[in-house]
């Protein structure tokens, strides 16, 4: 049974497979001095254009705590939304491994800060009985899956930098952005102004696996210490960065991407006509949010388990991966077209 829970629930896609048992035939050096973390990060130079830095970390909390405690102190704050995955879904770990404090931002209807939420918070410089901000971070694709276009990220970068601070882009489902924008990698990223990128790669079809990509020069300075301080430095890193490869080779990343977000499109297309559903958010990337009857939880999770978003207001959240296929989207309508 094929789930709309999450993007994570999906498998391991047949190229990475295929590049992780290339990556097992032999005996190689560890912690990330093998000639394959090598070359991949070159090759992370090349599409990102860009002279980046590259730290390979197991999961997106890591990528996160190990972007914002390159940039921070304990005395710090990190600016964050109020729907983001880093003050919502990581337990205390970003507070426990940094020591700073997280400030959440009222995000607007699409799950996006606006520059006039951001400038409301930046207060209290200098005050020593205020946790000094350091850091804001931004989500992309958004939690309600939603994207920030390269202008709106520019404009944020220019108020974050205005103010002293580093910007942080959580990226999860990056590649969904990029291939919703149909832009480059680094056009929502370095070149908007980013310092510092948590890439996602489980939830674009790797086993497991993320990166870390420094854009700014300063982090890099005690960035490859935090990297093991935080117990994220794999013994045996060829085997995240050899599934990187694969995600990169003839934008593989983009192909399943895009199929992705057409998917949850279609989806949306399907349900919009019901008149007991009420799409909630416009559909950006691989995400459809929607308020349904309450009374149809029960019976659609026996047939593809989906997320209940906002319970009081019965927004729920299905989410297409790059194994979603057209029938499966038909038959979860006809499924809901049979409920009372």
């Amino acid at each position: 049974m094929k789930s709309f829970a999450s993007d994570n629930y999906a498998g391991v896609l047949p190229e990475v497979m295929e590049a992780l048992a290339k990556a097992n035939s032999q005996h190689v050096r560890s912690y990330g001095a093998d000639d394959i973390t090598k070359r991949v990060v070159a090759r992370f130079k090349e599409v990102f254009d860009a002279d980046v830095d590259v730290y390979f970390v197991f999961n997106g909390t890591g990528a996160n705590l190990l972007s914002i405690s390159s940039a921070t102190h304990s005395y710090n704050s990190i600016l964050c939304a109020d729907t983001s995955h880093i003050y919502n879904d990581e337990s205390s770990a970003p507070e426990t491994f940094t020591g700073c404090r997280f400030f959440p931002l009222k995000a607007n209807d699409h799950g996006k800060l606006d520059i006039e939420t951001i400038s409301e918070r930046l207060i209290r410089k200098g005050d020593v009985h205020y946790a000094q901000t350091a850091m804001l971070s931004i989500t992309q694709a958004t939690e309600y899956g939603t994207v920030y276009k390269p202008e709106e990220i520019k404009a944020i970068s220019e108020l974050t930098k205005e103010h002293g601070l580093y910007l942080h882009m959580d990226g999860s489902r990056f590649f969904n952005a990029v291939a919703s924008l149909k832009c480059g990698l680094n056009d929502i990223s370095g070149k908007a102004g980013v310092d510092i990128l948590s890439l996602g790669g489980t939830k674009a079809g790797m086993m497991y696996g993320e990166a870390v990509v420094v854009f700014n020069k300063e982090l890099s300075k005690h960035i490859g210490y935090k990297h093991k301080q935080i117990i994220q430095l794999a013994s045996k890193t060829r085997f995240i960065a050899a599934q990187f490869e694969a995600m990169l080779q003839d934008e593989l990343w983009r192909k399943t991407a895009t199929h992705a977000n057409k998917m949850a499109e279609l989806l949306c297309q399907s349900l919009t006509p019901n008149r007991k559903i009420k799409i909630t958010k416009p559909v950006q990337a691989n995400a459809l949010f929607a308020e349904i009857p309450r009374n149809w939880y029960e019976p659609l999770q026996e047939h593809s388990p989906f997320y209940v978003w906002k319970d009081s207001t019965h927004e729920v959240r299905f989410m297409c991966a790059w194994d979603t296929k057209e029938e499966e989207i038909s038959n979860f309508v006809k499924a809901i077209e049979a409920l009372p």
